[in-house]
């Protein structure tokens, strides 16, 4: 297998192109397109053989032939689809984008010109979520009838409140940005996707802090420590703060699952917590990393009991339990030869559509909304397998 890769967007998750380069393998990132100064400054120093550029005309020009799109997520479309439209095999981090305008923009891209799409949803690799699935798959707590999902965001004030994340305008919000992670997980563990939500959430603690300052150039690592505690001790925060650090959502699937999704950004710890019940038992993980285990109880008892069997969750190489590797092989190989794919683009556009309408109840009157339709056309290319 040989492959020229780019890389749009040298920021935080720019990193996954470690897993990309592998000038041993025939496998390199040749470019590098950022408009920021930083960004390039970065990409010269970690890739002095690859070309940089803030062109991106220039990128889709070199003979690439697939590209990882890492800019913040409301220019994913701007950079995907033009990448699509060239012929180029795209990998689009997650969320897909921050409207659904944009989430279908790129689908069509992808249909209209036969061009290979992949979108980034590592956890579909994280041993957590893919041995309580196996655990789901292989009958052990019969069908599945409601999922619980607690996200403590112990890092949120760090991560998401002094960048871009903080304004809406860019993010739209956390149950996106933050949430498209677990509402793609609930419908992969429920086999279904959401037709309608409702939810509730509020600014409690960071819009309180006055403290701001723009921090263009810098990033997250750079200002990161687990000394900065309590929450409302920080500083720094970005100058617009409008997104909601606590949030709750209900949803119902199209195969009659109910499930609920919890996310505060001022915890002490930092992990997912998922119960999912089926009609012969219920699955739970407590922590969701390497050595952290899953609770299985499948018969009757009194009051609180341990689990029936316990599974300990495996480890790997890389980020997320090793999932990031796992991902970004699955994804070259997919640029290469095509094929099944553990991730979905229709997966990763109906998360997009849960978190969307599920902030739309949020700052409206809490009420149940309904997810919009989206083209059967399209359902079918990507569900057959992009062939």
């Amino acid at each position: 297998m040989s492959l020229k890769i780019g890389v749009v967007g040298f920021g935080q998750r720019a990193g996954l192109w470690r897993h990309a380069h592998r000038p041993d393998d025939g496998i390199e990132v040749t470019v590098v397109c950022d408009t920021s100064e930083r960004g390039r400054s970065d990409a010269a120093a970690t890739l002095p053989e690859a070309t940089v550029t803030a062109d991106l005309e220039v990128l889709l020009g070199s003979g690439i032939d697939a590209v990882l799109v890492t800019t913040p997520d409301h220019q994913h479309r701007a950079v995907a689809v033009p990448a699509l439209e060239a012929g180029i095999a795209v990998f689009c981090e997650k969320p897909m984008a921050t409207t659904l305008d944009d989430c279908d923009a790129i689908l069509r891209a992808g249909h209209e010109n036969k061009t290979r799409l992949y979108l980034g949803h590592n956890m579909r690799h994280m041993p957590a979520i893919t041995q309580l699935r196996e655990l789901i798959t292989d009958g052990r707590i019969g069908e599945v009838k409601t999922i619980w999902c607690r996200h403590f965001v112990s890092h949120g004030g760090d991560y998401y409140f002094k960048d871009w994340h903080a304004d809406r305008r860019n993010s739209t919000g956390l149950l996106l940005q933050k949430g498209a992670h677990d509402l793609d997980v609930i419908h992969w563990l429920a086999g279904g996707y959401s037709t309608a939500v409702s939810a509730m959430g509020a600014l409690a603690v960071y819009g309180d802090i006055t403290d701001r300052r723009d921090r263009t150039g810098e990033r997250m690592g750079e200002w990161f420590s687990l000394d900065n505690w309590p929450p409302t001790s920080l500083t720094g925060l970005n100058p617009v703060v409008d997104v909601e650090d606590i949030s709750m959502m209900q949803l119902r699937l199209d195969n009659g699952v109910l499930a609920s999704y919890q996310q505060c950004h001022f915890t002490p710890d930092y992990w997912r917590n998922y119960t999912v019940i089926g009609t012969e038992g219920r699955i739970e993980n407590f922590g969701d990393g390497p050595g952290d285990k899953i609770g299985l109880w499948n018969r009757r008892h009194m009051g609180y009991a341990e689990p029936d069997e316990t599974t300990i969750i495996a480890g790997g190489i890389g980020g997320h339990g090793g999932a990031d590797t796992l991902m970004i092989a699955e994804f070259l190989r997919f640029a290469a030869e095509g094929g099944p794919t553990r991730t979905s683009p229709i997966a990763a556009r109906q998360a997009v559509a849960a978190a969307l309408l599920a902030t739309d109840s949020i700052r409206g009157d809490n009420s149940c909304l309904p997810i919009p339709a989206l083209d059967p056309d399209l359902i079918q290319y990507y569900e057959d397998g992009q062939a």
